[in-house]
C-alpha cells in the first residue's frame, strides 16, 4: 500500500469502493441532511427591548470613533522617554469595583 503526501501535510490513502450500485453521491447526499429538520416558511424574529438598544449602541460606536488619538500620542511618547506611571492602587480599585457591580464574593 502506498501513500503519497500533499501540499496540506495529510496522506492521501487509496479509496476502496465498498458499493456495488456506483450510487455514492446519491448515498452520500442522503446521509448528509438526515436528521436536520427543513427550513419552515413564516419564521419571525421578535427582538427585546434591550436587544434592540445593544444593536442600536453597536451601530453608534462603529460610527463613532472611540479612540482618543491624542491622548494615545501623549500615552506612546510618556511610555518612549520613561515617563509613564502607572497607579497601581487606581488599577486595583477599578478591579474591585468592576468585581462589585458584577455581584463577586467581595460584595459587601
Amino acid at each position: 500500500m502506498n501513500t503519497t503526501i500533499s501540499n496540506s501535510g495529510l496522506p492521501k490513502l487509496p479509496q476502496a469502493s465498498s458499493q456495488t450500485g456506483g450510487n455514492q453521491a446519491a448515498d452520500a447526499s442522503a446521509t448528509a441532511g438526515a436528521g436536520v429538520p427543513a427550513a419552515k416558511t413564516g419564521d419571525q424574529l421578535k427582538l427585546t427591548d434591550s436587544a434592540k438598544a445593544l444593536q442600536e449602541a453597536a451601530r453608534g460606536s462603529s460610527s463613532a470613533s472611540a479612540i482618543d488619538a491624542q491622548r494615545v500620542e501623549k500615552v506612546q511618547k510618556a511610555l518612549a522617554n520613561g515617563s509613564y506611571k502607572i497607579d497601581a492602587g487606581r488599577i486595583a480599585n477599578g478591579l474591585i469595583s468592576m468585581e462589585r457591580q458584577l455581584g463577586g464574593p467581595g460584595k459587601a
